[in-house]
């Protein structure tokens, strides 16, 4: 059991005492809605808050409005990802307020793009829940299959990307030097955009195994909770890839 996903690992369902409900697949799958649910329901919030200080035309105003939200959302949905990914139990609690935080901070992001291009956040919100219905469907239909290689290669790729990710993030927060691929809109960037997405949707696969295998294992109730969390971090990233694709496409 293993997956490119940093909050569900196989060390995440090791030692855990059932003592009374066993996990569900359709359990699981109801948790996952009602996150995306609350995330839409925040990030809806931050996008009234911004459009309606842009209403005047004072787009500055919009932004200071909403950095706050935006900034503490990635903070607190941070904070709350290391405190679910310890302490499983408390992820009935710490999951909602997980997508919660994140609906903030996703919200002001797609608001700030939607101004500079518009019609971009439909596109992305269509494209993201597109790719999980697809990559569930392959998943189902046995046209992907699971195997070591498939998992290790797309954990070795996975990885990959979160240190290049690291790097360039320091660079940029202590010297003038960006790797340029990640950020530039032509063929290269694109290219790598499409690379990273396109990584992302198997992670879902990878998500999709490693919740069945749970299931299968008769892990606790709570874990759904977890596991509906885990499935939210994969979609969240695969979402703002997707934005990152289509900005570099508008440029």
């Amino acid at each position: 059991m293993r997956s490119g996903n940093p909050v569900l690992q196989d060390k995440a369902f090791q030692g855990l005492t059932v003592t009374g409900e066993r996990m569900t697949m359709n359990g699981t799958i109801t948790r996952t809605a009602l996150l995306l649910a609350l995330t839409i329901l925040s990030g809806g919030w931050t996008w009234h808050t911004f459009a309606t200080a842009a209403g005047g035309g004072n787009t500055a105003a919009a932004l200071a409005a909403v950095t706050p939200y935006m900034w503490g959302g990635l903070i607190a949905g941070f904070v709350l990802a290391l405190v679910t990914t310890f302490a499983q139990r408390w992820a009935g609690l710490t999951a909602p307020l997980y997508a919660l935080a994140e609906g903030l901070a996703l919200g002001g992001i797609s608001a700030v793009l939607e101004l500079r291009y518009p019609g971009i956040v439909l596109q992305a919100v269509m494209l993201t829940v597109g790719v999980l219905a697809a990559m569930l469907l392959l998943y189902r239909s046995g046209l992907i299959k699971v195997t070591d290689k498939f998992r290790m290669g797309v954990v070795a790729a996975t990885g990959a990307i979160a240190l290049l990710y690291l790097v360039d993030m320091g660079l940029r927060a202590f010297t003038s030097i960006q790797i340029p691929f990640i950020h530039e809109s032509g063929a290269l960037g694109i290219g790598f955009s499409l690379l990273v997405v396109g990584l992302a949707a198997l992670n879902l696969v990878l998500d999709f195994d490693m919740i069945e295998r749970a299931t299968e294992q008769g892990a606790p109730k709570y874990m759904e909770w977890y596991c509906a969390f885990a499935l939210m971090v994969t979609l969240v990233w695969l979402y703002m890839e997707l934005l990152r694709l289509l900005s570099k496409t508008r440029r």
